[in-house]
């Protein structure tokens, strides 16, 4: 057992399955956990379409000597499913994964991540936050996680910026977080990286682009106001959402009541998102996600 083992899910792995739905997936599945001497403890599925349609499924099992049955399972999978045109993925819950916080100078979601991985609450581990300014080093470090400053490039072109974060990142971290870490991440960035990033923004009704967006929906008069953490792809802020929260608020609250009140939707909603991945709950399927968050 190593130190970053979380040691209530040694012996659990979480399956994950998906492709075109048919019948005998259940009793494919739940006959192969069986013979490979697991025990189904968790499972939940979708459907999109019963007749043709797509299936998702997440297991969790329970399987005593997990470590050393995993490549048996492994191939007893490729074996079952594959034929089917299904896709699976096999996970060590007890192995945690790793995720780099990317920041600016807000710190309202990192610090909130931070502190919850301190309690226990995230089932992952923190090898790194990178940062393009320094006001939030002294913070991180209290928390006993390395901090790296790569400021960004003036002008468009990010290019030694990202090839900075990618030297911390590549084979160190399995996802990336964006913790209003304001810049816009490239999509050959995004390729070189390889893992998934997840990112925070504020959401209102209607949207307000650009600088000042609460003293905007200030002027506006707007009645809700939220945050949405979506999966970064190309387009900007237009990949899979992952989830998504609001509050009510009032003609009396000022820009700065919605900014604050908007802050802590945005640690709620991004700690639910970085939570469900870390767990294996979310399925990206084409540009929306499947969350088994139950």
């Amino acid at each position: 057992m190593t130190a970053s083992t979380i040691p209530h899910l040694v012996d659990h792995a979480s399956l994950i399955v998906h492709g075109p739905d048919q019948p005998g997936i259940v009793s494919e599945v739940a006959s192969l956990v069986t013979r490979n001497g697991g025990n189904i403890i968790s499972l939940d599925q979708y459907s999109d379409d019963a007749s043709g349609g797509a299936f998702f499924q997440r297991i969790v099992m329970h399987r005593p000597g997990l470590a050393a049955a995993l490549p048996e399972i492994e191939a007893d999978l490729d074996a079952t499913l594959a034929p089917m045109g299904l896709e699976w993925r096999l996970r060590d819950m007890s192995e945690p994964l790793r995720v780099a916080i990317l920041a600016s100078k807000s710190d309202h979601c990192l610090l909130d991540l931070l502190w919850r991985h301190r309690r226990g609450e995230l089932p992952v581990t923190i090898p790194m936050v990178i940062s393009n300014h320094t006001d939030v080093a002294e913070d991180v470090r209290s928390f006993g996680v390395p901090f790296f400053h790569v400021p960004s490039q003036q002008g468009p072109d990010k290019s030694q910026s990202e090839a900075e974060i990618l030297k911390l990142v590549q084979g160190n971290v399995d996802f990336l977080v964006l913790a209003r870490y304001m810049q816009v991440i490239s999509s050959d960035f995004l390729t070189k990286a390889a893992v998934p990033v997840i990112n925070i923004h504020h959401s209102f009704l209607p949207a307000f682009i650009g600088a000042g967006p609460y003293r905007k929906a200030k002027e506006r008069g707007v009645k809700l106001i939220g945050a949405t953490a979506h999966y970064v792809t190309e387009d900007l802020d237009e990949g899979p959402i992952i989830e998504q929260d609001v509050v009510r608020v009032t003609h009396a609250d000022t820009a700065a009541d919605l900014q604050s009140r908007g802050a802590d939707v945005e640690r709620a909603v991004l700690s639910r998102a970085v939570t469900w991945h870390a767990q294996d709950r979310v399925i990206r399927h084409g540009n929306h996600t499947i969350v088994f968050n139950s």
